[in-house]
């Protein structure tokens, strides 16, 4: 890849804590791949200074940019102008910087969709249960209802689970842990599993006419998956969600069809390389 220069356009992701983010990998990869003199940065920026970032954005003209926590919800109302489903959702994870004018996006839970259709498992008709109420979980609830689901949201909270399950609609209705055993897609949303430990639902509520998604990636085998997989489920990573909302944000900003396979590639890579670090 050509060292970067004053033609070079540049993308970024903010968020806070950021060194941990996979986001550098995956768009660089996928830059060089689709042969674009692009370059992707990270910057840790904290709490309460969304604002300034985008001025920034707007001032330095950086084409693209990632938002990732805790600046979803203050990218939302520091943009110039937001998508339906980020309208619906309150909050921003995708910029696109048209000559100085700021449109936000949520890619997150189309990520999860188009993920699922990579992988062959249809959304349409299909019974869900998300696990969780937060702002991944509500964005996936939405685009799933979009899609055609119904959707059952499982949370401790039950006002959250409520005002989650409302972005779906007539689609969607508040449930408890014993739905899990008649979805065909279950999807955890919660951060369960991500120190490797635990499992969020019991392993006897799986079966083999399930797909099981952890929106967790690290470990990439979580407590979930592999009690899915020992119980005949279809264990899906939350590596594809993660690839698939960035190649939106990659098309949305680069006008390019996305090199999925790079991106994915570059990502499980990256990801493999950290947990033999561990």
């Amino acid at each position: 890849m050509p060292a970067p220069s004053g033609t070079t356009r540049v993308a970024a992701v903010i968020g806070d804590p950021i060194s941990h983010s996979l986001s550098p990998v995956i768009f660089n990869a996928a830059f060089e791949s689709a042969g674009l003199d692009w370059v992707f940065v990270a910057h840790q920026v904290p709490a309460g200074e969304t604002v300034r970032a985008l001025d920034g954005v707007r001032a330095m003209g950086v084409a693209g940019l990632s938002v990732t926590m805790p600046h979803k919800d203050a990218a939302f109302a520091a943009v110039d102008e937001v998508t339906l489903e980020a309208r619906a959702l309150g909050a921003v994870n995708c910029v696109e910087n048209r000559g100085g004018h700021l449109v936000g996006h949520n890619t997150d839970g189309a990520g999860l969709v188009a993920a699922l259709a990579a992988e062959g498992v249809p959304v349409d008709g299909q019974r869900c249960v998300v696990l969780g109420a937060g702002g991944a979980a509500r964005s996936v609830i939405a685009a799933l209802a979009r899609a055609g689901s119904e959707v059952t949201v499982v949370n401790r909270t039950a006002d959250r689970a409520r005002a989650a399950a409302a972005l779906a609609g007539e689609r969607g209705r508040v449930g408890e842990q014993a739905d899990v055993a008649s979805a065909s897609i279950v999807v955890n949303a919660t951060s369960v599993g991500m120190g490797g430990e635990g499992l969020v639902v019991p392993a006897d509520l799986l079966s083999p006419a399930q797909a099981v998604v952890d929106l967790v990636y690290h470990p990439v085998a979580t407590p979930l998956l592999t009690a899915a997989r020992a119980r005949g489920a279809r264990a899906i990573d939350g590596v594809g969600m993660l690839v698939h909302q960035g190649a939106l944000a990659f098309r949305l900003w680069t006008g390019v069809e996305p090199p999925i396979e790079v991106m994915n590639g570059a990502a499980r890579a990256a990801l493999g390389e950290r947990e033999r670090a561990v």
